[in-house]
């Protein structure tokens, strides 16, 4: 029998590009100039990247309510523990138990990644549906911050809504400002904005301990419309037990 290379070749030709395509670099690595600084400020977030698990707890400083926050974040699955009711979202369908009476939001939907959003600022933009990029630098309180612009497009986990400015402190270059507009049934509210403080380190990413949100009018805070402290947070490269998600027997769908 004649023997060939070729068969052999192609054989390691396609290993190879099998090979190539497992080793590709995440395209969410690849980050412009100016959003990498201020990633860069907050720490490895590679690691955000790579991690398959993240939580939280969380405390609502006005009324001392107490949450814990668990996601597997490629799956977009999300659970959250209260005092009074659960609130859960297995990847299709959004759940909450034991009643829709226990929880006193507008929305289950609405509410189940709503501080997963703010919290995990910037490192959830680096999703490769939103684009980042600079624009005008922003006045809040007579102090002229660096900006960023940051869209979400269409397959994003958008929160609360798809347009956020995110405004850099001038000497440690970390997000201490983030402006939005709630979207909320096919409706934008006045413009509302964000305070990020005491940063904390988390397995070499940093998250602010505390999270204040304000009125914004004329480039200036007005009321304190509400204040959250965080503390607990896990940043893992295991997936969750899907269990955790499932939707319990006594529970209904959420809206």
């Amino acid at each position: 029998m004649k023997f060939t290379l070729v068969p052999f070749i192609a054989l390691l030709v396609f290993l190879f590009s099998c090979t190539e395509k497992k080793s590709a670099p995440d395209p969410r690595l690849n980050q412009s100039g100016e959003f990498k600084q201020l990633l860069d400020a907050h720490g490895d977030w590679s690691k955000w990247i790579e991690a398959e698990a993240f939580s939280f707890a969380m405390v609502h400083e006005t009324t001392l309510e107490w949450e814990n926050h668990y996601f597997n974040l490629k799956k977009r699955q999300a659970r959250i523990d209260a005092d009074l009711w659960q609130i859960g979202n297995d990847g299709e369908k959004v759940w909450i138990s034991p009643n829709r009476e226990n929880f006193k939001g507008q929305s289950v939907r609405f509410y189940q990644n709503l501080y997963y959003s703010f919290f995990t600022l910037p490192y959830a933009l680096t999703d490769t549906t939103v684009t980042v990029t600079p624009i005008a630098d922003q006045l809040v309180n007579g102090v002229s911050y660096k900006a960023l612009e940051a869209i979400q497009g269409p397959g994003s986990n958008t929160g609360p809504t798809n347009r956020y400015i995110l405004l850099q402190n001038p000497e440690s270059g970390r997000l201490e400002w983030v402006i939005f507009a709630v979207n909320y049934n096919n409706t934008t509210a006045p413009p509302n904005i964000l305070k990020y403080e005491d940063y904390r380190d988390a397995g070499g990413l940093v998250f602010p301990r505390v999270i204040t949100g304000y009125d914004f009018q004329n480039d200036s805070t007005r009321r304190i419309r509400y204040q959250v402290s965080f503390s607990d947070v896990f940043l893992v490269n295991e997936a969750l037990d899907d269990k955790l998600f499932e939707m319990p027997e006594a529970a209904v769908l959420g809206n």
